[in-house]
């Protein structure tokens, strides 16, 4: 990367833009001009980038013209205004929302698996990032993918307060510390109780009985895998965690595959950290090697009980950073590095 590029990032006052901004930094993106942006009611705040404090400034009234990449994380509702507006300006928009995943023509790409649907972007100047349940999933499942197939995935997340943004993560502590007071709590973020709880629902539901969260995941599988026979049933629950989504998860594979090939298939793999030796007890959870970094860790690695054509995995990432904000910059990096340069 050589010329420096002005960015753009919609949403910065939230948890995952906030994480944008600590990410260009931290990585070092060839960054000429930054601009925090939020909606009206935040103008006024500041926001962290490197040893910089930025300001924040209204969307509404920002000229994407100043910019070349924009990054997204407001809201599907926020996208839909403004990404086709910073797109029509000339800006690139790598939009972390659920506005454009499922558009035929805007590329839905996780780094470590299809980067080559970046150059799709030229279509609409829009780059979807995926959900973050479906990006710690397929980075994982990517190679055991490409090496036996497979046929049917079976996925039950548990999904951190943090994939709410800052009201879930307030939520959770409030209710927690009146809890434990003796105080009575409300939901208000939540259809009920988070603090020592586990809510089955994610998302609204849909006729189908499945949650709006659960179908992403099986659309954005067959999208991204450009595999439309793949079957994906998923359960999404949410957690009283803070930051770190986990998911259990069961493939069935196309060729016999033992653990121990899937492990070294695992170990070599982009983006990949494995953590299973069960006999120490060791196995990834989110405060154990997962909060704060950037891997997918993966353990719990073991084939079905009757046949070497199922295995069972453990996944655990950091929902903030790999699955929103990282992938996002990850996006942005190799569209400077390969096509913007």
């Amino acid at each position: 990367m050589t010329n420096k590029i002005s960015v753009a990032v919609l949403g910065a006052t939230g948890v995952v833009g906030e994480t944008m901004l600590d990410i260009l930094s931290t990585r070092k993106f060839p960054v000429d001009q930054v601009y925090a942006l939020a909606s009206e009611r935040s103008v006024g705040e500041t926001v962290v980038f490197g040893n910089k404090i930025l300001d924040v400034l209204d969307v509404a009234t920002f000229d994407f013209a100043k910019v070349q990449i924009a990054l997204f994380s407001a809201g599907a509702s926020v996208s839909a205004i403004y990404a086709p507006k910073a797109a029509a300006a000339g800006c690139v928009v790598i939009d972390n929302t659920s506005c454009f995943r499922e558009q035929a023509d805007i590329p839905l790409v996780i780094p470590e698996i299809n980067p080559e649907r970046i150059a799709d972007y030229k279509h609409r100047n829009i780059i979807a990032n995926p959900n973050c349940s479906t990006i710690q999933m397929l980075v994982a499942l990517k190679p055991l993918y490409s090496a036996v197939g497979i046929k049917k995935i079976t996925v039950a997340t548990y999904q951190s307060v943090a994939g709410t943004g800052k009201a879930g993560i307030s939520e959770l502590i409030a209710q927690s510390a009146g809890l434990l007071n003796g105080k009575p709590v409300t939901a208000e973020v939540y259809p009920c109780q988070i603090a020592f709880n586990v809510i089955p629902h994610i998302d609204d539901f849909l006729d189908n009985g499945y949650t709006k969260e659960e179908m992403k995941m099986v659309t954005e599988t067959k999208k991204i895998l450009q595999d439309q026979q793949i079957i994906v049933n998923a359960t999404a629950v949410r957690v009283p965690v803070i930051y770190g989504h986990s998911e259990a998860v069961t493939i069935e594979t196309t060729k016999p595959i033992t653990a121990d090939v899937a492990r070294a298939l695992l170990r070599a793999a982009p983006g990949v950290k494995l953590l299973d030796n069960p006999g120490k007890l060791e196995y990834p959870t989110p405060i154990k090697g997962v909060v704060g970094e950037d891997w997918v860790c993966v353990g719990r690695v073991r084939n079905g009980l009757e046949d070497n054509n199922t295995l069972n995995l453990w996944i655990v990432c950091d929902n903030v950073r790999k699955g929103a904000a990282l992938n996002s910059v990850q996006i942005a990096e190799l569209l400077v590095s390969e096509y913007l340069n």
